[in-house]
């Protein structure tokens, strides 16, 4: 296949450091780069969205809304691209379509270029609200929709699956499709098949987006491949957060495709300077607690139980609490069990977590002895469709009650949201802006705080409102 120039994502500006940092790298830690980095040649860089809203709010006491204007100051040429939850937009349940529209309709109007939307299940219906909203507010080139396969292994997940799932985005009006590979299940020589069947498949005009981590140490030799099968876009990260849980790194791919078919015309001089700075801020990172040099390292068992690194983190964590630390190989065999059980939903925020806790649970109490709400909710539909069959049995576990399945869109359940919530961040006397509101609506308890910090420290009372968020100020 004839080469072409290759674009780049990059990802230090959000994925990086979620996935290696817990997503505390502060605004200050970017701003002095940030006019670098618009110069670089970048497809887009990844600055917002994923859990950098939440730890904004909750950690770094900033306003993700400022910390997104903020950005588009500085980023004049570059596209500021977001990743979007589809119906869950950045919380962790369903949210009204107005809600939807309304989140959606700001983050344009305040400075995302690219919304990469993707739903956890891979149902169509979660992401048909968001994906609307972007075509509507982002028509005229204003912002790009790049619909997502969250790509993962099972029996139901073959190479046609995901073609029919890429071909039904695409006819929902996904200008991008993005194959996200979020757990670094996809091997090398199976992107080169997925990425040319879907080449040939897709629209010419449509562009194939990888996003993979190196988590398991093969990210290199994916995007490469991928490349050579007629990818458009493939994400990387600068090399002080890159590589390891995080993306590929930048630098290498630069290095290698340079004076190639495929070179990405980015001039890896210009490169260093960034480098340096962030190898500064991965330092501070370090030497506060966050970034812990073993999310660096080759870790292969991803590859060995198809658990994403987080979700291991979490069912270690789980097995702690418990006392029950020796039990962690008898829940990596449970998983896959449940997993299936449940119709073989890709291991995900929130599906990773409902599968791990219930595996958890079966190991410690006994298999579905005890049913976790949320296992019982992804098996009633209420989170989507799931890719394979359930088990009926286990089914009938969660319907013995007279609870009924239901197969309807899930947010076709939920009645129109803003109006109620405006009123209430209206009557705390927390409002200033359309976007509190928003903020207030996918995370109601830490929102408060916020607000309430922000408020004692424009009124001068004192600046502790995160640690105390019980006090009282005047309003």
């Amino acid at each position: 296949m004839k080469g072409k120039k290759i674009l780049i994502t990059d990802t230090i500006l959000r994925d990086a450091h979620q996935s290696q940092a817990a997503t505390r790298m502060r605004f200050d830690e970017m701003e002095p780069v940030l006019p670098l980095l618009d110069e670089i040649g970048y497809y887009s860089l990844e600055a917002w969205g994923g859990a950098t809203f939440d730890s904004c709010l909750r950690f770094l006491n900033e306003d993700p809304w400022d910390r997104l204007r903020n950005l588009k100051k500085y980023l004049k040429k570059t596209p500021i691209q977001m990743l979007l939850r589809g119906q869950n937009l950045l919380g962790y349940r369903h949210y009204a379509d107005d809600v939807v529209e309304k989140f959606v309709e700001k983050s344009i109007e305040n400075g995302v270029g690219v919304i990469r939307v993707f739903d956890a299940l891979n149902d169509p219906r979660n992401l048909e609200a968001s994906m609307k909203a972007i075509k509507k507010y982002g028509a005229g080139g204003k912002c790009v929709c790049e619909a997502t396969i969250s790509y993962t292994t099972s029996p139901v997940h073959t190479t046609e699956y995901f073609l029919k799932l890429a071909k039904t985005l695409e006819d929902m009006g996904a200008d991008n499709i993005c194959i996200k590979d979020m757990a670094n299940l996809l091997l090398p020589f199976t992107a080169y098949e997925l990425v040319k069947e879907l080449r040939a498949e897709l629209k010419p005009e449509t562009k194939i987006h990888l996003h993979t981590h190196n988590t398991s140490g093969t990210g290199d030799m994916i995007n490469l491949m991928a490349i050579q099968a007629g990818v458009d876009i493939v994400d990387c990260a600068l090399s002080p957060l890159g590589n390891g849980t995080s993306n590929p790194a930048t630098e290498p791919l630069v290095a290698t495709l340079k004076g190639t078919e495929y070179d990405t015309g980015i001039d890896i001089e210009k490169l260093l300077p960034i480098v340096k700075h962030f190898n500064g801020v991965a330092a501070r990172l370090e030497k506060d607690g966050f970034l812990n040099p073993k999310v660096r390292k080759v870790d292969i068992n991803t590859l060995l139980y198809q658990v994403p690194g987080g979700m291991l983190s979490n069912l270690m964590n789980q097995l702690k609490q418990a006392g029950k630390e020796d039990k962690l190989m008898e829940c990596l065999a449970e998983v896959p069990v449940v997993r299936k059980d449940c119709g073989y939903p890709p291991l995900v925020t929130p599906s990773s977590q409902i599968v791990g806790t219930q595996a958890v649970w079966n190991v410690l109490m006994g298999r579905y002895k005890t049913i976790t709400a949320q296992y019982k909710d992804l098996q009633l539909g209420k989170y989507g469709k799931v890719p394979g069959e359930v088990n009926p049995e286990v089914l009938a576990m969660c319907t013995k009650n007279g609870e009924e399945v239901i197969t309807c869109r899930p947010a076709d359940l939920l009645h129109d949201e803003m109006a109620e919530l405006t009123e209430k961040v209206k009557s705390d006397g927390f409002y200033k802006k359309e976007e509190d509101v928003l903020s207030y609506a996918l995370f109601p308890e830490v929102a408060t705080n916020y607000f309430k910090w922000r408020k004692a420290k424009e009124s001068a009372v004192d600046t502790d409102m995160a640690a105390n968020p019980d006090k009282v100020y005047p309003v």
